[in-house]
């Protein structure tokens, strides 16, 4: 059986991801009977209390990935006004644990997020305007842009959607909960771009300890 702390990866009944649940909240939507249908592959198998009457133990099936019944959310957060909340962690993972200034690769630690274009030249704290930097390319680029700097992206910020957004905040994520994910991506996806590029280089995608 493969280890607790796996996610579960939960979507509405259409099938539009909506979150990433740990084993005992799988459990409680399956004996509440709010799980439509199970794809992906089999997690773990959750052995509850003996039936005084049957004498019959209880058994949950717990997939990688669950449909569940109740409000339709994915309608809302597919729709092209749908901006996740702006963190460090997860951009830190948009960008690849990359500093997209010098382009070498950095623990979560040693990493800070950089805007663009500063605030204090009328810079946005959003996607569009921020990117991962490490703190010395941070505090050399100072309170200028990239151009007054001499400092060019190697990346271009972008917003990432729901479904892109989901899979940044996963944690050890499965083979076929990557494929699932990944089949939400928009085509013009610049995360799949770098997904692909991270592949064909062989390096791991993330080192986030």
């Amino acid at each position: 059986m493969t280890g607790l702390q796996q996610q579960v990866l939960r979507t509405d009944i259409g099938g539009m991801p909506l979150e990433w649940i740990g084993y005992q909240e799988a459990v409680k939507l399956y004996h509440d009977n709010r799980v439509a249908y199970a794809c992906g592959s089999p997690l773990y198998t959750i052995h509850g209390g003996i039936n005084a009457a049957t004498a019959n133990r209880s058994v949950i099936e717990v997939n990688s990935i669950i449909a569940t019944l109740g409000t339709n959310r994915g309608n809302r957060l597919s729709g092209s006004k749908y901006t996740p909340p702006l963190n460090n962690p997860t951009l830190f993972r948009r960008d690849q644990q990359i500093c997209l200034y010098c382009g070498e690769h950095f623990r979560s630690s040693e990493l800070s997020r950089d805007h663009v274009t500063p605030i204090s030249l009328g810079g946005k704290d959003n996607w569009n305007n921020v990117v991962t930097a490490c703190r010395r390319c941070n505090n050399h680029k100072a309170d200028r842009t990239p151009e007054q700097a001499h400092m060019p992206l190697i990346a271009v910020p972008f917003v990432p959607t729901h479904a892109e957004y989901i899979f940044l905040k996963g944690r050890r994520i499965l083979a076929d909960q990557m494929e699932f994910l990944s089949s939400h991506f928009p085509r013009s996806s610049l995360l799949h771009k770098r997904l692909t590029a991270a592949a064909a280089k062989t390096q791991p995608m993330l080192d986030t300890e």
